[in-house]
């Protein structure tokens, strides 16, 4: 589609929200400025969000979590392709900061894997998710009774999704937030040979031609999202994006034609939007022994 939409001169902008969204973002950003060769690009995240008074309350839509987490995940390696591996697999415990502290990842299907090789030079892309234990067996046993099922099922005469009843089941996401403790965070872990920072800015510098591990990340707080606009820590996080994203294209910061990515675009006046207009810190974190 994407040569019709250029054929046209028009731009569809897909993948705009916090993951994929600001993640592809922070990937063009160190494909620019802090990696002279990309080896891995890997999505990681996770939180340590509490829901009082449930013992099951997902923070984001059930419908497309469970379509996410149970579809076979896809990992992008330059050798091979795209490729899908079983749900739930390669678990990992990433450290991850401002308090949350470690959680297991797993490999989840996201978009970012098939939008992030189409236009950054690396050799792997992954995206895992914290899910936790208790979520997993959660998505394992709907799995196992056929609850994620989205064709219609005949109940006493009528037909209904099984899914559309798991989500009836279950607390809206976005009525939560009065309920929700905790911090969510979206970033972008990438491995390679490191060169200088070229901005001066206050991101750690690297030396060229050595190995560098980085994570690019974004954190949001339940309770400041909460107090300041009225709306739980997921869904903020997301909400920002597009719009950062609009005022770049209705600006002509951002243009182009055809289907793109936000990892088709300079990543610098998003993020110096995101910071200086919204007042969201982003962070670059050394990892290894450069931490």
């Amino acid at each position: 589609k994407s040569g019709a939409w250029a054929e046209r001169g028009l731009l569809a902008l897909c993948g705009i929200g916090v993951e994929p969204g600001l993640a592809d973002v922070f990937a063009r950003y160190a494909a620019d400025h802090l990696f002279d060769r990309i080896e891995e690009v890997g999505i990681r995240d996770g939180a340590n969000l509490l829901v009082a008074g449930y013992d099951f309350a997902p923070s984001f839509s059930i419908w497309t979590t469970i379509e996410e987490c149970l579809n076979p995940p896809v990992i992008w390696e330059r050798d091979r392709g795209w490729f899908t591996t079983e749900p739930f697999s390669e678990p990992e415990v990433f450290d991850f900061p401002e308090g949350i502290g470690p959680v297991e990842c797993v490999n989840v299907e996201h978009e970012e894997v098939l939008l992030v090789p189409r236009w950054i030079d690396c050799e792997r892309v992954t995206f895992k998710y914290g899910l936790g234990d208790e979520f997993i067996e959660v998505l394992k046993t709907l799995h196992k009774l056929g609850l994620d099922r989205t064709d219609p099922v005949d109940v006493r005469g009528g037909r209904v999704s099984p899914r559309d009843v798991v989500a009836a089941c279950l607390p809206d996401p976005a009525t939560l937030g009065d309920k929700m403790s905790g911090k969510t965070c979206a970033g972008t872990w990438v491995t390679g040979m490191g060169k200088p920072d070229r901005r001066g800015s206050s991101v750690a510098q690297g030396s060229a031609g050595e190995r560098r591990e980085v994570y690019l990340y974004h954190v949001a707080d339940n309770e400041w999202t909460m107090r300041e606009y009225g709306t739980q820590a997921v869904t903020w996080q997301t909400a920002m994006n597009p719009v950062i994203a609009l005022e770049l294209l209705a600006s002509g910061t951002w243009s182009g034609a055809g289907v793109l990515g936000p990892e088709a675009f300079d990543a610098v006046p998003y993020l110096d939007l995101m910071t200086e207009g919204y007042g969201q810190s982003w962070h670059v974190r050394e990892q290894g022994e450069r931490r």
